[in-house]
């Protein structure tokens, strides 16, 4: 059965190389691409393709990397394709990613495109728990993460919620603390709205010189034992090798820069590295196979010719680079500046037509509240004419019945001389009928009072209707006016904005004034340093109770206790090369 395996792996190979091409996908950490290529193509070929297609030109970071059995490794750039140990199934699988890192990104990824490239690869390494990142970090990293994706924090689009479907932790840092999601996204949240102002590529590059500082970024790891058969770890970055110890990739044992290594080989699977120091002696070890040699060996080259690269002038294609990001990013900036004061025009265009119309508003509702009151007026009014009209003919009855009782008082008193029976009776009635008609006169004098008082509380309420009539003229003409100086009818009904008064040159004076603010901004470092330090410090006080001791991972404590002491990835590399190269060698082989 293996030999019939072998025959037909043999059979495909022998077809592909009649063909005239092959077929290859690359996958990018945003989407992925396929080729057809020629049979003769070297590896430089579909690389420069890739980074052709990709509008890539800082090509010295990248390459394309391929499963190979239980290891990986990069495609050579001087070797055809399809004479390298590629995938045999068509088509072709390759991994276009970053296979050396700068030693501080934002001095050295000048393209946009390499930025990007970079935060997602390394987005993913984090998430992915290859590179370890203590909880503070992970949610500050978080939040520029969130911020190069949905750009300005809005609270009125960025609802509680809006991050339930994202992937923004690493699971170690979630199952470490007593957090819902919601309370994670609370703290991201927080962070993300301190954001606000930058651009997706600021982001990104503020993602990159926090993850920069961490322990393993940037460093690959190979499984080595020295003289003595201890088993160790070799790690290959951009400053150096450093050797750690099984359990433990955040703290190296010792370290050795480029600057101090003369000569890389390896034969079989003993790997012999030769210090400048030619005092010290040659330091060799073993790996567990020929091709992790082979791949230790291009990483090593690749990373000490770019160490080396970095202290020597750039090239004349890196300053023509670095000339256009700087043109282009002030370009942006000043872009970036034109519409943000587009945008405060608009928004001060907005905040007044928004008090224009709460200022008409307020005035209808004062003229709709002149009008009820002028309206109760006219009721009242109306109702104490009406009042007084019956006062009025209630005085003139009164008056008819007195003069009625008057007269019946003059008959009685004729009558009552006819008899002096009668008359005794008649001064009987006649008195009665006085005090009635005392009364009656009494009762007139007080209709005819209040008739008064009517009247004058009618004339009060005509001068009340007078008043609210005057007061609605003036709210009236209240609501009429705009501005001083501007008629109703020029009143804009929308509110527009001409690119003729927000139009701009792009003169030397703003390179000058961009120049200054870079010169500014490097001033500012250690404070902003100082404002990551505070930030992360507060982050992590704030979650630190809710931390369950008990799931903290070896690398956690090692983190820990590297913070408690105050080591860091840059001091303890320090710490470590202050050391003469003999005695690291010597100490390495006594591990």
């Amino acid at each position: 059965m293996a030999s019939a395996f072998a025959a037909k792996m043999g059979f495909n190979s022998l077809m592909r190389k009649q063909a005239k091409t092959f077929n290859v996908r690359i996958s990018t950490m945003e989407s992925d691409l396929e080729f057809s290529c020629e049979v003769k193509w070297k590896g430089k070929d579909l690389f420069d393709l890739v980074c052709r297609t990709l509008g890539l030109r800082e090509t010295w970071f990248f390459g394309l990397r391929y499963n190979i059995k239980d290891t990986v490794a990069w495609l050579k750039m001087d070797k055809k394709v399809l004479d390298q140990e590629v995938p045999k199934e068509e088509p072709i699988t390759f991994h276009f990613l970053a296979k050396f890192y700068p030693e501080n990104a934002e001095e050295e990824l000048v393209q946009d495109i390499t930025q990007h490239l970079f935060f997602l690869q390394v987005k993913k390494k984090i998430l992915d728990e290859e590179i370890h990142c203590p909880p503070e970090a992970s949610v500050l990293l978080a939040s520029y993460a969130v911020h190069a994706e949905y750009g300005d924090y809005d609270p009125a689009v960025h609802k509680p919620g809006f991050l339930a479907e994202e992937e923004l932790l690493p699971k170690r840092v979630i199952n470490l603390y007593q957090m819902t999601p919601e309370m994670w996204e609370e703290r991201i949240t927080a962070c993300y709205a301190e954001h606000r102002g930058r651009t997706r590529d600021e982001a990104e590059m503020e993602y990159l010189k926090i993850a920069q500082d961490l322990d393993m970024y940037g460093v690959n790891y190979f499984l080595i034992r020295n003289k003595k058969g201890t088993d160790l770890l070799l790690g290959v970055d951009a400053l150096g090798l450093h050797i750690y110890e099984p359990d433990n990739k955040l703290t190296p044992k010792c370290s050795f820069p480029w600057n101090e290594i003369r000569n890389i080989s390896y034969s079989d699977k003993e790997f012999t590295i030769k210090p400048l120091d030619k005092k010290a002696n040659v330091f060799k070890f073993n790996s567990s196979r020929l091709r992790v040699n082979k791949l230790i060996l291009q990483l090593c080259i690749g990373n000490h010719d770019l160490f080396m690269r970095r202290r020597r002038v750039d090239s004349l294609e890196v300053q023509q680079m670095k000339a256009q990001a700087r043109e282009e990013r002030a370009r942006k900036q000043v872009e970036r500046q034109r519409l943000q004061r587009e945008k405060q025009l608009r928004e001060e265009a907005e905040r007044a037509r928004d008090e224009l119309k709460r200022r008409l508003i307020q005035l209808q509702d004062e003229a709709h509240m002149a009008n009820e009151a002028l309206l109760r007026s006219e009721q009242t009014a109306d109702l104490l004419a009406e009042k007084a009209q019956i006062a009025e003919e209630e005085a003139k009855l009164l008056a008819q019945k007195a003069a009625e009782a008057e007269t019946e008082m003059q008959r009685i008193k004729v009558t009552a001389i006819r008899g002096q029976e009668e008359r005794r009776l008649m001064e009987q009635k006649m008195l009665e009928a006085k005090m009635v008609a005392l009364k009656m006169a009494e009762e007139s004098e007080r209709r005819a009072k209040e008739a008064e008082q009517l009247k004058q509380d009618l004339l009060e309420a005509r001068d009340s209707e007078r008043r609210a009539k005057n007061k609605l003229l003036e709210i009236t003409s209240k609501a009429v006016y705009v501005s001083p100086g501007l008629a109703p009818d020029s009143m804009p009904q929308d509110v527009s904005f001409s690119r003729e008064n927000l139009s701009f040159d792009f003169k030397d004076t703003d390179m000058k004034r961009l120049s200054m603010e870079i010169e500014k901004e490097k001033v500012e470092y250690m404070e902003k340093s100082k404002h990551l330090q505070e930030q992360l410090n507060e982050l992590k006080t704030e979650i630190e109770s809710l931390k369950l001791k008990e799931r903290e991972t070896s690398l956690d404590i090692i983190h820990n206790q590297n913070t408690e002491q105050g080591t860091s990835k840059h001091s303890n590399f320090k710490k470590l090369t202050l050391q003469s190269t003999k005695s690291r060698v010597a100490f390495f082989e006594e591990l």
